[in-house]
């Protein structure tokens, strides 16, 4: 056996012109393949590495500046049941100035009907009462308390006496209305005397009894 190794090897041919698919090429090391992703948020991997695809800025900003729809809608209750709260308030205020206004109209009204009644027009009341101005249990001095216009006066018919009758003069009320205002009068002993007291709202006129007149104080 022939130990000697024969190399055969194919002649190289310098005339025939290389073609590309004989050879096993690789591209450049510098070159890199890229799966081109479906949506923007699919990973991206080379080789083994793993890469995540960030979220955008203005995607991530926009997403911040998203509101809550049941915080919203809860703000949105709150403010509707503020504004229902006041508008009640405000309605329950004018019904009770309107209720109060009303009210004043009505008693205002019922006091002029019994007013009338009463005191007539003008305003007169009287009263009997022994003064010792010529008078007795039997005569008793008679006196007449007259709102006339506005101006307040005092009859006085001694012992029932006509003849004889004084009036005293009294103030003069100023105002709208003032000559409705009812005028009465009463005797008080003051000090062994009969004193009369002439009442005007709530302002009370003293007439000194010095036993057969009366002054004003």
């Amino acid at each position: 056996m022939d130990t000697t190794r024969i190399n055969r090897q194919q002649p190289i041919h310098p005339d025939v012109a290389d073609a590309d698919d004989l050879y096993n090429t690789r591209l450049p090391s510098s070159v890199r393949r890229y799966n081109t992703p479906d949506t923007c948020d699919d990973p991206i991997s080379e080789g083994s590495a793993f890469i995540q695809r960030r979220a955008s800025r203005n995607v991530r900003g926009i997403a911040s500046k998203a509101v809550n729809p049941s915080k919203q809608a809860q703000k949105g209750e709150e403010t509707y049941a503020r504004r229902r709260t006041t508008v009640v308030l405000l309605l329950g205020a004018a019904a009770a100035v309107i209720l109060f206004i009303l009210v004043s109209a009505l008693l205002s009204w019922w006091q002029g009907v019994m007013d009338n009644i009463h005191y007539g027009y003008p305003r007169t009341s009287q009263l009997d009462a022994v003064v010792g101005h010529n008078d007795s249990e039997t005569n008793q001095t008679h006196f007449i308390f007259l709102n006339l216009h506005g101006h307040i006066e005092v009859i006085e018919i001694p012992g029932g006496d006509a003849s004889h009758a004084r009036i005293f003069t009294g103030p003069t009320l100023v105002g709208a209305g003032q000559d409705l205002i009812p005028v009465t009068g009463e005797i008080r002993n003051e000090n062994g005397r009969r004193d009369l007291i002439v009442h005007v709202q709530n302002q009370q006129i003293v007439y000194i009894n010095d036993g057969s007149t009366f002054h004003q104080q």
